[in-house]
Parts: structure tokens; sequence; C-alpha cells
């Protein structure tokens, strides 16, 4: 159990950095903030409406993710291996969002992308990895 919980909190802590990291090198200057919002302006509404709909469609499947019958019976059965499998796809499916959308953001210079990253960052204290959480995921 202790391998399979480090294993997911190190996804969880890496890929927070790495939007973090963006946020800091885009907010101090060392990288150029809206470098495409006067380019591609077909491109930024195609993605736009893709990532509304990525987003809203990510949170609640992430959020009751381990509640599907098939999912649960998974992590009942095989435990650690599911949980492990289960977990990263819970994780992935919330934090690659969040840094596409943190990088679109500071590409295009629009707003909906930096609120979409706000709100996919604010789901994440529900699917930590804690200890608790990871015993209780296995459990009947």
């Amino acid at each position: 159990m202790k391998q399979v919980r480090l294993t997911l909190t190190v996804l969880f802590w890496t890929i927070l950095a790495l939007a973090l990291i963006t946020v800091v090198l885009f907010e101090t200057g060392v990288l150029e903030f809206g470098f495409y919002a006067s380019d591609q302006v077909q491109a930024e509404f195609l993605l736009t409406i893709m990532m509304e709909i990525l987003t809203l469609a990510a949170i609640p499947v992430a959020l009751k993710l381990f509640k599907f019958k098939s999912v649960r019976a998974d992590l009942i059965a095989r435990k650690h291996e599911a949980l492990r499998k289960w977990g990263l796809l819970r994780l992935l499916i919330l934090l690659v969002p969040m840094l596409v959308n943190t990088l679109l953001y500071y590409a295009y210079g629009k707003t909906t992308f930096g609120y979409m990253a706000i709100i996919l960052c604010l789901t994440l204290p529900f699917v930590y990895p804690g200890k608790e959480r990871c015993e209780s995921e296995v459990e009947e």
C-alpha cells in the first residue's frame, strides 16, 4: 500500500509543481504572456470549447470514478494493483486538463482557461491520495 500511495502522491505533486512553475515563469516575465493572443483565433475558439467540455466532464467522472460498480469491484478484488491503476487514472483526469488549461491561459491570455484551471485545482483536495483515503478505497 505504501508504494502505491507514494506513486500516486508523486504524480499528484509533480504535475501540480509543473503548473506552479509555469505560473511563476510567466508571471515573472521569463516567458512571454499571450504569445498566441492575436494569431490563431479559430484555434483559440475550438480549444476553448474543447477544454470547457473536457473540464465539465472530468470533474464528476473523477470524483465518482471509484463508485462505479466495475471499478469498485476491481478495487475490492485486486486492492493495490487496482488502486494504482484507477488512482492514476483519476488523478490524470483532473491534473492533465488543469495543466493544459494553465498553459493555454498563458498562451492565449484568455481568462476562461485560467478559471477552468482554478476550478480543477479546487477539486484536487477531494482526490488527494492520503493514507486514510487509500485504505478506505480498497475496503468493502
